[in-house]
């Protein structure tokens, strides 16, 4: 180990030691006025010494290395860049001491003033500003929506942010387009100023520097800097499956579509309960390794119970597993969407949109919209705004929910005026309104659809006052705390008068789009949490069902359905297969990756019949101004 670390240490300064030789056989050469041996010498000397602590200095205090004596842990690129650094610094040290020592001046010039030459001035300037927004506005994504595709950033750029509208804009402004300008002004300054570098020795002159070289320069600092945004953008957010959404075309849901308004469907003489929770970010990598999970410690193990006492679908050949992370399914809204139509959420096109009053998949006939016309009382519960995502014109349209959100909380006063704790309210309140809730449900006297997401799980975490910091991180507080509460409800719903005749559905609403707490994951493949309690006792259980599943958050809508003992004809409603069947899914009939491409692409059907109001599409009003 000791040899590790001087062989790191030595590494170090070695690189320095080079770059510093480089830059010093230089100004020997051109920027010395003498090249006596001992003068050399000295010269070398001090650009070793200068450039190696600077570079040292650099490297611990601005980039925040941990160690540059121990540094088993780095790789050969640590060291490269460590190289570039030290040349970097030895190139200033040179450049500055050609000043001091005046064997390099700046002076003016007047460059031949043609249209050309500001037109190619003011297009450097242009595609500078683009990429360097490109780099910064994909940061600010990243940290702001996570590990987002394409299809979920256009979408949420097209859909209301509710409350926190404003907010994202303004730290868009604060975060990614002020600091972008701050970079567009200096770059001005260096592409409009007019100015030529000339060297002086043994009283001979020579331009390094003119108005040619200075244009040349500004248009391949441009081109590079809008080439490297561009790239990075759509390396980060998969920017090349918008041609597929907007270009290619595929008749794949078509061809595959079950209309759930004309599917036969039998609901059981005595109809059940349902109770769906969608639990943010809840995925089985929190489970402990031996159980299927990336974690050292289980940090889900009341999760865990729950799932050996019911149902969980798995992508693998152990209990734990999920569906597979297809095109449209991976956040929340998308979550909810393919659960209640069978369909993935695709990029809109044309004047089609999401969020707007009547106009959320007006052409599906949903989870809510079949309850709906089979008379149950329906109810969904988020602890956050509604309208965030346009979820408010979703459950207004598709089954007349009551939807008890942050706003309904405070118009309501189950919450203080002006009350607002990470999302909205906090999921310990959430807990106790859906147990208020659920208990007047239970005594209308009709069947109910009691839906609710919590929201403490998403990135980075809410940690309730109350919860136990058992973990150094904030967000492993946050997702054992979350699963604690989740599973006190579900013991509290099981003593309850109702829950016989009640089908309770948990499911991780998505992956987590968390880049910090999963940055060592490597490849493991990360899936969605899922367990069904209490189905049916009509349900015919077949436990070689259970394993080996390539399947998709919108096979859930007809799963639970059979879950809840209706009987569907063909077993399949939109593209979603009811995985307690015998048929495959589409995903385990096609392949997953030739379906997946498919569902990337632009779908004619899904923009003429389903984002589309036909003549039979009932529209309701928001239900919870009608509703107590």
């Amino acid at each position: 180990m000791q040899k590790i670390r001087e062989r790191g240490c030595y590494m170090f300064l070695l690189m320095g030691s080079i770059a510093s030789i480089i830059v010093s056989v230089f100004q020997i050469s051109f920027f010395s006025s003498t090249r006596k041996v001992g003068t050399s010498i000295h010269t070398v000397i001090k650009n070793l010494f200068l450039v190696d602590l600077t570079s040292l200095a650099i490297q611990k205090y601005v980039l925040h290395y941990k160690h540059f004596l121990n540094t088993s842990s780095y790789k050969p690129i640590a060291f490269v860049k460590f190289f570039i650094i030290a040349l970097l610094v030895a190139l200033v040290y040179l450049g500055i001491n050609a000043l001091v020592n005046r064997y390099i001046s700046f002076e003016g010039e007047t460059p031949k003033k043609t249209k050309g030459t500001k037109a190619l001035k003011i297009i450097s300037a242009i595609l500078f500003f683009l990429g360097i927004l490109f780099v910064f506005a994909t940061i600010w994504g990243r940290k702001s929506f996570g590990n987002v595709g394409a299809d979920q950033l256009i979408i949420n750029m097209m859909s209301p942010a509710g409350d926190g509208d404003d907010a994202v804009y303004v730290d868009f402004i604060e975060s990614a387009f002020m600091p972008c300008l701050l970079l567009m002004s200096l770059f001005c300054v260096f592409v409009f100023s007019n100015f030529k570098i000339v060297y002086h020795k043994n009283k001979k002159t020579k331009v390094l520097f003119n108005d040619f070289i200075h244009r040349t320069i500004s248009l391949v600092l441009a081109l590079t800097m809008f080439a490297s945004g561009t790239v990075f953008g759509v390396e980060t957010f998969h920017l090349t499956q918008l041609y597929n959404a907007y270009v290619s075309k595929s008749t794949f849901i078509e061809d595959n579509y079950k209309d759930p308004k004309t599917t036969k469907l039998v609901f059981p003489e005595k109809k059940r309960n349902i109770i769906h929770i969608y639990l943010e970010s809840m995925e089985n990598s929190y489970l402990s390794k031996d159980l299927g999970g990336n974690m050292k410690e289980n940090l889900i193990p009341d999760l865990t119970k729950l799932g050996y006492e019911g149902y969980t679908f798995s992508d693998t050949d152990r209990k734990f597993g999920g569906p597979k992370k297809a095109t449209g399914t991976q956040w929340s809204v998308a979550s909810m969407v393919n659960q209640m139509t069978g369909l993935p959420m695709k990029v809109p096109t044309g004047k089609n949109t999401y969020g707007t009053p009547g106009n959320f998949f007006p052409g599906a006939w949903t989870f809510g919209d079949i309850l709906r016309d089979e008379g149950y009382e329906q109810t969904v519960m988020f602890g956050a705004n509604a309208d965030f995502g346009g979820l408010t014109y979703l459950y207004d349209s598709h089954g007349q929910y009551k939807i008890m959100d942050h706003k309904y909380a405070l118009e309501h006063n189950l919450i203080p005026k002006g009350y607002k704790e990470f999302w909205g309210y906090e999921d310990d309140k959430l807990y106790e309104f859906a147990k208020d809730e659920l208990t007047r449900l239970s005594k209308t006297g009709k069947p109910f659809n009691f839906t609710m997401e919590t929201a403490d799980t998403h990135r980075p975490g809410y940690v309730s006052k109350k919860a136990q910091k058992k973990y150094p991180d904030k967000y492993s507080n946050a997702i054992y705390y979350s699963q604690h509460q989740t599973y006190k409800f579900i013991e509290w719903i099981k003593k309850q008068p109702f829950y016989e005749n009640t089908t309770i559905v948990m499911i991780g609403d998505h992956c987590s789009m968390d880049t910090t707490f999963f940055k060592d994951f490597g490849d493991y493949d990360r899936t969605q949490y899922n367990v069904i309690l209490n189905p049916s006792p009509d349900l015919k259980i077949d436990n070689s069902k259970f394993t080996n599943r390539q399947w998709a958050n919108f096979d859930m809508f007809p799963t639970i359905l059979a879950a809840m003992g209706v009987k569907i004809d063909g077993d399949r409603l939109g593209i979603g297969t009811n995985l307690f069947s015998d048929k495959k899914t589409i995903f385990e009939e096609y392949g997953f990756k030739k379906a997946d491409k498919q569902l990337e692409k632009k779908s004619v059907f899904i923009n003429e019949h389903i984002l589309k109001s036909p003549d039979h599409q009932e529209i309701g009003v928001r239900a919870s101004k009608k509703k107590n």
